[in-house]
């Protein structure tokens, strides 16, 4: 029997035991197409959605995505702060008594999650300590990979075929590609709810990338459905100034929107998809939305990871854990510190589900 992650205390469902399951394994589920999910996305367009940067001062926004500002920003007592979030490795035993006889499935962002934060965002590649946990995970439960980087440059960073892969913060979702007890068809798209927005997102592509050429330390990449414009290497004096050009640029296209990461600023199509959506998206074509039996776990570090945890929390399902060394707010029941605490909470959910009959 798989299990199914926990809330905490507080935050514990009652839930019907479910029915029996024949052996470790999930269901496959059959593919739904890109127009499915597009069709939904452009039915709930929303340009006040949580997380866009429209008024106000840009520079203040970037300042906060920087761990240093963040600390200091904050200045809450951290103790205070693990009360309310505390270490998922701590309560293991907690997650998996919640997860008991449901089905996990398992949503794993990447950078600062299976990878650490580097400065060369190509240089992002995670241990092979780290793709055992990973594999471990997917032979015990369905596992996705929900990343803002392109599908495929994910894909080349795990390596995993046996996943699902998320990218492009959930607007290009792909099954497994190898045989797995939970495949989809191996050339079937799955989601692709912006593929209008390909040729304008391509054209400020290549506008950022002209405009960051004379600020030292900025890099502009091309995640496919979205642009990511970093400045983890920029002096913080240019900060304002690479604001404002991101934002001249975008004057000219009202249908993208601007959203902000870790020391990177997020251009997207102004559709209402986020991470949020991939994740239920998935839910459901596994064949478990609105099902009490499942305990989707999601672990992520950056604030496109809130709108994963805001639905869960809204499901009364599962748990959100938050990847990071620093107390700030959050919609995730539980953290981890870092990576390497990411990969040992990996491996104690697969040998505790190991020892359940």
């Amino acid at each position: 029997m798989t299990n199914h992650a926990a809330f905490a205390a507080e935050d514990a469902v009652t839930a019907v035991p479910p029915p029996a399951q024949a052996g470790r394994h999930f269901s496959s589920f059959p593919p739904r197409r890109a127009r499915d999910c597009r069709k939904a996305a452009l039915g709930r367009m929303d340009l006040a959605a949580s997380g866009v940067l429209r008024g106000g001062s840009l520079l203040d926004s970037m300042k906060a995505s920087s761990p240093r500002h963040a600390k200091v920003a904050a200045g809450a007592d951290h103790e205070d702060w693990m009360e309310k979030h505390p270490s998922a490795l701590e309560w293991i035993e907690a997650v998996v008594a919640a997860a008991k006889g449901k089905q996990i499935v398992m949503f794993l962002d990447y950078d600062g999650t299976l990878s650490p934060i580097v400065e060369d965002p190509d240089s992002a590649v995670m241990t092979e300590e780290m793709r055992d946990a990973v594999r471990s995970v997917a032979q015990h439960f369905p596992t996705a990979i929900v990343s803002g980087r392109s599908r495929d440059k994910v894909l080349n960073f795990v390596k995993l075929e046996e996943l699902y892969y998320a990218g492009s913060h959930g607007m290009d979702i792909k099954g497994p590609t190898t045989v797995s007890n939970h495949k989809a068809k191996a050339d079937e798209v799955l989601c692709q709810p912006a593929t209008e927005f390909l040729p304008v997102i391509q054209e400020v592509y290549e506008t950022l990338t002209a405009k960051m050429e004379a600020i030292p330390g900025a890099m502009v990449e091309n995640n496919k459905f979205c642009l990511s414009v970093h400045f983890r290497c920029v002096d913080e004096e240019e900060w304002d100034a690479l604001g404002k050009e991101v934002r001249a640029v975008l004057e000219g296209y009202p249908d993208l929107r601007l959203t902000k990461g870790r020391k990177v600023l997020e251009i997207r199509p102004s559709i209402k998809w986020d991470k949020g959506n991939a994740l239920e998206f998935l839910l459901e074509s596994l064949g478990y939305a609105g099902h009490g039996d499942v305990f989707p776990i999601y672990i992520g570090d950056d604030r496109t990871d809130e709108d994963a945890f805001k639905v869960l929390r809204n499901m009364g399902q599962g748990i959100g854990i938050l990847v990071t060394k620093y107390a700030k707010e959050t919609t995730a029941s539980y953290s981890l510190r870092e990576p390497a605490e990411v990969k040992d909470f990996l491996r104690k959910l697969v040998m505790s589900n190991g020892t359940k009959g």
